[in-house]
């Protein structure tokens, strides 16, 4: 058996599972297909994680994390899974390559992904004015103008949040209604700083070292005007990373389903971070999953051999 605990993913959830596994004496090895670190390496500074009262970088953070794993022990291996199996011994995990390891139990961390809306300066100025997290940028754009693209209830729900630090937030949305429940919507009424613009698309993200705009175009007439705004945060949705894994453990969106210990169906077999079902994204309760996981995950491993040392 390569390893006592396998986790795939080495962003916050699986780092944190990675420093509560190799602490606890098991032999740990992740798995990351491009880097460690996650959704932080996306994020310039995170003002919001226990500790650093300045804030601190996202690959800052990262890259103390994964020390901190490697210091119990954790292994960091670059690979990418492409199908789990449930053995009499544990789990094989199939890899890209057509290699395979082997392990005692498997934490699934491989989080998800922003839907982006792939227009031209989304890219470019990312963490210069464009976010894809109110909670964690919202309180940067203190009396500024900010566009919200979404209409479903995590549009609605951080056009909320960030209407508190904004002098101003314009939710731009495709169609002529809202997708987010009754409840939200109300609450974007009763709102003095937040409008909307609805059939209507952004089409370009404005700017050179920060965003100083973007192109609406109107659904209906086609026609594009200029909007001035310092600040652009998109909610179109998440892609888990979770192609690879059975039909069993996830839900209707492809989310991963688990308990309050993180398991999931499959005994053995959990999930920690953004790639689980319900989960609040953020950095730290990703970790606070993968300590969890890491967790129950020793403890069924170690009553797994208790069992077999009783035959």
């Amino acid at each position: 058996m390569d390893c006592d605990i396998l986790i795939i993913g080495a962003g916050p959830a699986g780092l944190s599972a990675a420093i509560y596994a190799g602490r606890a004496g098991f032999q740990t090895i992740m798995l990351e297909k491009i880097g460690s670190g996650g959704q932080m390496m996306l994020t310039d500074k995170i003002d919001n994680y226990p500790g650093f009262p300045e804030g601190i970088a996202g690959f800052d953070l990262q890259n103390k994390m994964l020390l901190q794993a490697k210091k119990f022990g954790a292994k960091l291996v670059y690979a990418e899974v492409s199908e789990i199996k449930k053995t009499s011994e544990g789990f094989s995990v199939v890899l890209s390559d057509g290699k395979v390891m082997t392990a005692g139990s498997v934490i699934v961390a491989v989080g998800a992904s922003h839907r982006t809306l792939g227009v031209p300066g989304e890219t470019e100025l990312a963490n210069k004015g464009v976010s894809y997290c109110g909670t964690c940028d919202g309180p940067f754009f203190r009396a500024k103008k900010t566009v919200v693209v979404g209409g479903g209830d995590s549009a609605l729900t951080e056009a909320i949040f960030i209407a508190k630090f904004a002098k101003e937030v314009t939710i731009v949305h495709r169609r002529d209604r809202f997708r987010a429940v009754h409840s939200l919507i109300k609450q974007v009424e009763a709102t003095a700083n937040i409008k909307t613009k609805m059939n209507a698309t952004v089409e370009e993200i404005c700017g050179t070292d920060s965003v100083t705009g973007v192109v609406l175009k109107d659904t209906v007439s086609g026609e594009k005007t200029d909007f001035e705004t310092d600040g652009v945060f998109i909610f179109t949705g998440l892609l888990p990373a979770t192609t690879f894994l059975p039909a069993e453990i996830l839900d209707g969106q492809k989310y991963i389903v688990t308990n309050e210990k993180m398991e999931t169906a499959i005994a053995g077999l959990y999930a920690a971070g953004d790639a689980r079902s319900g989960a609040f994204r953020q950095v730290i309760c990703a970790a606070s999953d993968g300590a969890t996981a890491a967790n129950y995950a020793g403890e069924w491993l170690e009553a797994q051999r208790g069992n077999a040392y009783g035959k």
